[in-house]
């Protein structure tokens, strides 16, 4: 298996395929409609102007993708990213995930950053076991925050500190640009 940055216009299909069962027939994205190639295109091409957007290949195909964004807008959070993870249902536990989210926590880490923080709507206990064993940590839960599949739902929130014991005097390094695999 090979992790690599997603091109966009090469992998939108693929990565829009490995996320529609997660908009269509579940609730683990809030999006109600799954997005087109078109879109996705053009939201990993934006994405990866500040970010990392990596694909996972096994044998030539697409089986998951990782990536992070900007978690807010105010200049005091430019050190804080959003990050998601999507992996081909029929891939679920086989490694994917860790293989994807390593590397992405890597070069965000390269790009001197300093927390990552990961919404996952409930249920979902193998998101959580994974954020865990990746050592992100619970901080908290926006109760019936989003309505989907006809319920309100719930998203816990995790975080994982990038720069431990980074808690010095002074402001830290600026941000880098995205980094290279």
């Amino acid at each position: 298996m090979l992790v690599r940055h997603a091109d966009p216009a090469r992998d939108a299909a693929a990565c829009v395929a490995i996320y529609a069962p997660y908009v269509a027939d579940s609730s683990v994205s809030f999006e109600e409609v799954v997005p087109t190639a078109q879109r996705f295109e053009a939201h990993i091409a934006a994405t990866s102007e500040r970010y990392p957007w990596l694909v996972l290949e096994d044998a030539g195909d697409v089986i998951g993708y990782a990536y992070a964004t900007q978690h807010r807008v105010r200049a005091a959070y430019r050190w804080a990213v959003d990050v998601g993870i999507y992996v081909d249902p029929a891939r679920h536990r086989a490694g994917a995930g860790r293989r994807l989210y390593e590397a992405l926590l890597e070069l965000l880490r390269r790009q001197r950053l300093h927390s990552a923080c990961a919404g996952i709507t409930l249920p979902n206990d193998a998101s959580i076991g994974l954020h865990r064993a990746l050592g992100f940590q619970h901080v908290g839960t926006y109760r019936s925050i989003g309505w989907k599949a006809g319920e309100w739902r719930d998203v816990s929130w995790w975080q994982l500190a990038l720069a431990p014991g980074s808690r010095g005097d002074g402001p830290p390094p600026e941000p880098l640009g995205p980094q290279r695999l």
